[in-house]
């Protein structure tokens, strides 16, 4: 078995894409370099959430997809803190460079299943990997 295999962000309908040594890179390197631009990037922000058991707030960038209400994130790092902080919450937000909107009802769209209503690009991506999928309130 791979270390991949064993991650505990490897779960069962949402796997993990990326190899270790590529989290562990962003992690620690990448976004922490992005973290105060990543609002002004292009089709990336800032999804703002607390955690499960401290209470504690946490940003974290995400590249996202909107089609009416509806927002998606492609889950390629698999099932990570930051998405099991929302699932738990039921809420979040997400910063936009001149807008913030607020998301309920998350959930997870397993690799390979159909999205017919999201939007072109995580319907793609949902072929291979998990999908985040929100509503925008």
């Amino acid at each position: 078995m791979s270390a991949k295999d064993q991650h505990p962000n490897n779960a069962p309908g949402v796997p993990m894409v990326y190899p270790v040594w590529f989290e562990n890179l962003q992690v620690k390197y990448l976004n922490p370099a992005l973290k105060p631009i990543a609002r002004y990037l292009p089709g990336a922000a800032t999804i703002e959430h607390r955690g499960r058991k401290s209470g504690k707030p946490y940003k974290t960038i995400v590249s996202t997809f909107r089609k009416g209400n509806t927002l998606a994130i492609a889950l390629g790092h698999g099932k990570t803190d930051w998405v099991k902080n929302v699932l738990a919450a039921g809420e979040a937000d997400v910063h936009y460079t001149r807008k913030s909107i607020h998301l309920t009802n998350p959930r997870i769209l397993p690799a390979g299943s159909d999205g017919t209503d999201l939007p072109w690009l995580a319907r793609v991506q949902l072929r291979k990997m998990a999908v985040f999928v929100a509503d925008i309130a």
